[in-house]
């Protein structure tokens, strides 16, 4: 395989972002006056966007919302959240530096995720990896997201690799099931967002590390 292309997804694969989604989801629920789930329970509701984690914040206190009232929330969140993104948000440790290695190996980048355009670029450009990252695709870009693999594939073509040219990084099941969808490998983190082990989830390879990334990608697809 001629790797050409990485895509990444965002939160919690390049980005610990939940201390900025938690805060701002403890705003909403204040103004709601209703319990605010800790940090920890917030990590396993990221990864499907906003609205699905305001909702399972009120799932998990017993409550239910009507499709109306959820799109009132998510509309406040999105504007807070879009406002300040990365108030409390950092790379993870060694991102930076595996980025600029894949750059100085002429791999493309791409992001592939399901947090909206806006948000998604200017978190990445806050926390310092917008250099390294060639396109963002977000999740309100198209008619389609993770885990449906139009979303990756629009990401490959923006980036002008193929499937059989191309890894995806990510740390949860969508990441997978997004990567099957095109038959490309998977490689994902350890420490991200899912409440399922992420050596439980089919993934080709994981890394607990990102100075891993480097060997790993050379074991899926050969020396980049």
């Amino acid at each position: 395989m001629a790797l050409r292309a990485v895509v990444f997804d965002l939160d919690g694969t390049l980005v610990e972002t939940a201390p900025d989604l938690h805060a701002v989801l403890a705003e909403l629920l204040e103004r709601e006056r209703l319990r605010i789930p800790p940090l920890e329970a917030v990590r396993g509701m990221i990864g499907d966007g906003a609205k699905m984690l305001i909702r399972r914040a009120h799932e998990w206190q017993g409550l239910d919302l009507s499709p109306d009232r959820l799109d009132r929330l998510y509309a406040w969140f999105l504007e807070r959240y879009t406002a300040e993104p990365a108030r409390f948000s950092a790379p993870y440790r060694g991102v930076p530096e595996a980025l600029r290695a894949l750059r100085e190996r002429g791999l493309r980048l791409g992001v592939c995720t399901n947090k909206p355009q806006v948000p998604s670029e200017r978190l990445l450009e806050a926390v310092g990896l917008a250099p390294w990252i060639d396109v963002v695709t977000g999740g309100d870009l198209l008619p389609v997201r993770k885990p449906d693999p139009g979303h990756l594939a629009a990401t490959l073509e923006a980036l002008s690799a193929s499937p059989a040219e191309a890894v995806m990084v990510g740390d949860s099941a969508n990441d997978v099931a997004v990567a099957r969808g095109l038959g490309i490998p998977c490689l994902l983190v350890s420490f991200g967002y899912t409440t399922k082990p992420a050596r439980e989830l089919g993934a080709d390879r994981v890394i607990d590390r990102f100075d891993e990334l480097l060997s790993a990608l050379n074991d899926l697809a050969g020396s980049p």
